[in-house]
């Protein structure tokens, strides 16, 4: 920066540089007459300090007062009017529905077919026994278990007839209540009985069966 720019100096300033010149005059005088001690302490006990100071820097401009306002507040504006829209007619909508079917009543099932009839039962002439089947009992046939226990009575049986007229099986229907006397019955039938074996209708032989019965009783000595 010039020189020409620089702020003057102040009159404090000024002031202070010529104390201090002279007080440089006074020492420099001092010491060469030799009264420097006490001219020196005579000039320290009179010398009034100034202190220097930097000029303040300049005050700030105050800011701008903020704007005036008005007194009186504006005036209301009263918000228009709402205008009310009419509402939309309700949408009707149809729907179309489709009719129920139309149901045909149909004739019932017919009823099942009749079973066809049986045929006609032949005509069997039933096997007749040849002979007089108690008659094919003895005393001597009586089992001996039997007798040791007295044991009688009467057996029911049927017999199957094969188309030859003998015994193809017995079979007790009504128990004597002695198991040996119901087996001693069908083996002395199947062994000894002899038959006229059934005929169907074209006169053949063919199988059948007949039912009877034996009565043990023990014999009398």
């Amino acid at each position: 920066m010039a020189y020409a720019d620089k702020p003057p100096m102040s009159n404090s300033r000024i002031a202070s540089i010529v104390i201090v010149a002279l007080l440089h005059a006074l020492l420099g005088y001092a010491f060469i007459t030799g009264l420097a001690y006490k001219v020196t302490k005579k000039a320290f006990d009179d010398l009034k300090t100034f202190d220097v100071d930097e000029p303040p820097p300049p005050p700030e401009e105050p800011p701008p007062p903020p704007p005036k306002m008005p007194d009186t507040p504006p005036p209301v504006v009263a918000p228009p009017p709402m205008i009310r829209m009419p509402s939309p007619a309700p949408v009707i909508q149809t729907v179309n529905v489709a009719p129920p079917p139309i149901i045909t009543p149909t004739a019932p099932p017919a009823p099942p077919a009749p079973p066809a009839p049986p045929p006609p039962p032949r005509k069997v002439t039933p096997a007749k026994a040849k002979g007089n089947l108690p008659a094919l009992f003895s005393d001597d046939d009586y089992p001996a278990a039997s007798l040791r226990n007295e044991e009688q009575g009467t057996a029911s049986f049927r017999l199957a007839i094969g188309a030859n007229g003998r015994v193809t099986n017995c079979t007790i229907t009504s128990s004597s209540g002695s198991s040996g006397l119901d087996a001693a019955t069908c083996r002395i039938l199947t062994s000894r009985a002899r038959f006229t074996p059934a005929r169907d209708d074209t006169g053949a032989a063919t199988t059948g069966s007949v039912s009877s019965r034996i009565t043990w009783r023990i014999p009398e000595n």
